[in-house]
């Protein structure tokens, strides 16, 4: 799923929730970091049964190293809908991959 995932980021097959781009501002996450962490990343956590629809958490790191964590949608919609974006903290992840 996560090379489908990032091909549909490569062809700009993706949309940015009202939270994710508010998100991106505070957090000072540009696009490019956004594609960054998703071309190297990998998936994390899974929810098939998201109220929402089937979702995904995907760590990744940008060029400068910095870790970040996408939630959004599966493949399977035209378009990719990430639902949030941001900079996981350490007092709250393991390695950036498992909840504490």
């Amino acid at each position: 799923m996560i090379e489908e995932i990032r091909l549909k980021i490569r062809r700009d097959e993706f949309e940015l929730s009202r939270h994710a781009v508010n998100q991106s501002i505070i957090r000072r996450i540009s696009l490019a970091e956004m594609r960054e962490a998703v071309e190297g990343g990998e998936i994390i956590e899974d929810y098939p049964d998201d109220k929402y629809g089937p979702s995904c958490l995907i760590l990744g790191m940008t060029a400068q190293g910095r870790p970040l964590h996408l939630l959004c949608s599966y493949p399977s919609r035209p378009l990719i809908k990430v639902i949030t974006l941001y900079e996981p903290s350490p007092s709250l992840w393991s390695e950036f991959k498992v909840r504490r």
